[in-house]
C-alpha cells in the first residue's frame, strides 16, 4: 500500500479498515468461493460465502438485507485459502452484522440487487461465461448506477434485452473446465475492485458507473460507461 498509495504508515491504516470491514459473497459456483477466499487472504476480516439456499427469501433465509436478522441462516465463512472449498468451510457463530459491501456472482434473484439498494448496501457484481467477464458495475446506493439503470439503458438499445435478462434471471453460472482461466481473472479483477472500496483508496473506482470486461481470445480488460438512468427508481431515492 505504500508503494502503491505513497502512504507513510506501511499500509496500517488500509489493513486496519480491510480488518474491520465485512463483506458477504453470493453465489455457488467456483468463482464465488475463489473471490471470497482471495479477500480473506487480503485481510477483510469477515467474509462469508453462501449458494442459492441462503438468498433472502429462500428455504433457509431470514428477513433481507439492512435489517437485524442479515444475514440469512445456513451461511458459512470461509478460513484461509488453500483445500478446496468445502473443507475450508465451516458454519459461522452469531450472525454478522450487515455487510459493508455484498458481491454477486451468480444465480440471484431478479429483485435481489433492488433489495441491496431499498437497504443502502453498497454491491458489486462479477460474472464470467461464454467467453466473456463482467465485473461491475459497483452500486452505492443513491449515489451511482444501479443494475437497473444498466438494464433500462441495453433495453433503450436492443428492444430485446428484457427477453434475454428473463431468460438468463436466476441461472447459475457453471463454467465448464475451458473458462476455468476465465472464472479466476473475473475473481481476481472483482476482488481487487472490491478491496479498492473498502480500503477507500480509490474513490473513483473504474466499476462506479461502469463495467470492466474481458472478452476472449485477446484477454483484454475493457470498460464500458454507465449513466444513472432517469426512469430508474434509484435516481429518485436519497443518497445513503
Amino acid at each position: 500500500m505504500s508503494l502503491a498509495h505513497g502512504y507513510a504508515d506501511g499500509g496500517a491504516l488500509v489493513l486496519a479498515r480491510r480488518q474491520a470491514a465485512c463483506v458477504r459473497v453470493y453465489g455457488a459456483s467456483p468463482m464465488a468461493a475463489s473471490l471470497a477466499s482471495l479477500l480473506t487472504a487480503s485481510g477483510v476480516g469477515r467474509v462469508s460465502c453462501t449458494g442459492a439456499a441462503g438468498w433472502p427469501g429462500g428455504e433457509s433465509s431470514g428477513a433481507g438485507p439492512g435489517l437485524e436478522s442479515w444475514p440469512p441462516a445456513g451461511r458459512v465463512r470461509l478460513g484461509h485459502p488453500g483445500g478446496d472449498a468445502p473443507s475450508r468451510a465451516r458454519r459461522s457463530g452469531p450472525a454478522p452484522r450487515r455487510p459493508d459491501l455484498a458481491v454477486l456472482t451468480d444465480g440471484y434473484p431478479p429483485e435481489f440487487p433492488a433489495t441491496l439498494v431499498a437497504g443502502a448496501v453498497a454491491h458489486l457484481t462479477a460474472a464470467a461465461s461464454e467467453a466473456i467477464g463482467v465485473v461491475g458495475p459497483l452500486v452505492i446506493p443513491g449515489r451511482t448506477a444501479c443494475l437497473s439503470c444498466v438494464d433500462l439503458a441495453r433495453s433503450d438499445r436492443d428492444p430485446a434485452w428484457p427477453l434475454i435478462l428473463a431468460q438468463a434471471s436466476g441461472r447459475a453460472s457453471r463454467p465448464a473446465a475451458c473458462a476455468a482461466a476465465l472464472a479466476a481473472a473475473v475473481a481476481a479483477q472483482a476482488t481487487a475492485q472490491a478491496l479498492a472500496y473498502l480500503d477507500q483508496a480509490a474513490p473513483g473506482a473504474v466499476v462506479i458507473n461502469g463495467t470492466l470486461e474481458l472478452v476472449l481470445p485477446d484477454w483484454q480488460w475493457r470498460r464500458r460507461s454507465w449513466a444513472t438512468h432517469p426512469h430508474c427508481r434509484c435516481s429518485r431515492r436519497p443518497a445513503s
